[in-house]
């Protein structure tokens, strides 16, 4: 288990890194922003298997899971790797209501057993009671917050599929659902910010305008309801869903382009540290080490991105508006 909260174990943090195996910058990073704020304990091994079930995580990882529990005395968890979750569980909660992107620690080399494999999912089950009452202090029911959360299943299925590619990518996205930043409400899930709600499009069916509309009018109702003292103006949506060259292979009335057209595009800016060219493969076909001549070509949508990239072209990650 993790140190009780308020207990801080003290570390030499180059020391650390080089047991990780990761950049000194990324243990001290964490270290200053994690601090001596509060861990929160996991919960006890017995209830874990109903909880894992609750959150939709596929039975090949329930079963890591449990097997690399870290139960006191496990020859599986080190004592960097204890230092590590204890104050990635910190780094997060210490965020608890925040809604920007916040990476949960490094990047570990995963192959080294479950322990490794599943640290941040650790971090996570660790804080949900956390952002379970913070759901309850905003009057959220517990049907919205478990559909929510269980988007910790999805990832994992997505991540196994893509032979552990994804989960870089995942680990970070899912601190948004332990801060509270981000619920799921019918086919959308949505993420708090400043002035705008952000649109995310989970893998969960057909993007129907009717199951599309239904989803933006529960958001309507949602968040002025729960977060009253926040003023949203717009939805907005980050994608290469939104790049305009779709509307070049995809016919008027498909649901990706009357997805689009929904919004109004911003002036493009490259996105820093990402390139929409992996993203698109990463959703579309859920792997980033295929070549393009072996990537299935089932849909139109398939056969348009493979035929874009083999002429050279690239796509563009674009974003774009449109009122509440």
């Amino acid at each position: 288990m993790t140190p009780p909260a308020g207990k801080i174990v003290r570390v030499d943090l180059d020391e650390t890194a080089a047991r990780l195996g990761v950049p000194v910058e990324d243990v001290e990073r964490v270290h200053r922003l994690a601090g001596e704020r509060p861990s929160a304990p996991l919960p006890a091994k017995a209830d874990a298997p109903a909880i894992l079930d609750r959150l939709a995580v596929p039975p090949d990882d329930a079963a890591e899971i449990m097997a690399g529990w870290p139960d006191p005395g496990s020859p599986l968890w080190t004592p960097e790797l204890r230092w590590l979750l204890d104050r990635s569980i910190a780094l997060v909660r210490a965020d608890l209501g925040g809604h920007d992107w916040l990476p949960p620690g490094p990047e570990l080399p995963r192959g080294r057993g479950p322990a490794w494999r599943h640290l941040y999912v650790y971090a996570y089950l660790a804080l949900l009671d956390v952002v379970t009452g913070y759901h309850r202090d905003h009057g959220i029911t517990d049907a919205v917050s478990w559909a929510t959360l269980a988007d910790l299943g999805r990832n994992l299925a997505v991540d196994r599929r893509m032979h552990g590619e994804g989960w870089p990518v995942m680990q970070s996205w899912l601190t948004l659902h332990a801060r509270g930043a981000v619920y799921e409400l019918g086919r959308l899930q949505y993420q708090r910010g400043e002035t705008a709600i952000g649109l995310h499009i989970p893998e969960t069916g057909p993007m129907t305008p009717q199951a599309i509309e239904e989803s933006l009018d529960e958001a309507r109702a949602f968040f002025p309801r729960h977060f009253p003292g926040e003023r949203h103006t717009a939805f907005s949506c980050g994608s290469w869903l939104l790049d305009p060259q779709l509307l070049e292979y995809l016919p008027e009335d498909s649901n990706i382009i009357r997805f689009q057209r929904r919004f109004e595009l911003e002036p493009y800016q490259e996105p820093e540290g990402l390139d929409a060219d992996v993203e698109v493969l990463r959703f579309v076909f859920r792997t980033l080490s295929t070549p393009l001549d072996q990537l299935p070509r089932r849909t139109a949508l398939q056969r348009a991105i493979i035929d874009h990239l083999k002429t050279g072209r690239h796509w563009y990650w674009r974003r774009g508006h449109f009122p509440i």
